[in-house]
């Protein structure tokens, strides 16, 4: 079975993905495009992993760039280790 992946919702999101190839150093309005798509992805629910995927950067890369941008982070998913609720 071959996965394919989602297709790009816009021409500008796959010209910024192009833009920014893996390892180049992003400053200036690019920087700043890049954090703001980074953040209205994120919002919407995109994962940092996802998004890292999507634009060819890494995880540490992408999350520093939301907390640059002001982004609360979501807490972890998963199962949790708490101490389990009294009826």
């Amino acid at each position: 079975m071959i996965m394919r992946r989602p297709e790009r919702t816009s021409h500008e999101e796959a010209r910024v993905a192009e833009t920014l190839k893996k390892g180049s150093r992003v400053t200036g309005a690019a920087r700043d495009k890049l954090a703001a798509d980074l953040k209205k992805k994120y919002d919407a629910g995109a994962s940092i992993r996802a998004l890292a995927e999507e634009t060819g950067r890494s995880y540490g890369f992408v999350h520093r760039m939301l907390s640059e941008s002001g982004v609360t982070l979501r807490g972890r998913g998963g199962a949790t280790r708490g101490k389990k609720a009294t009826a």
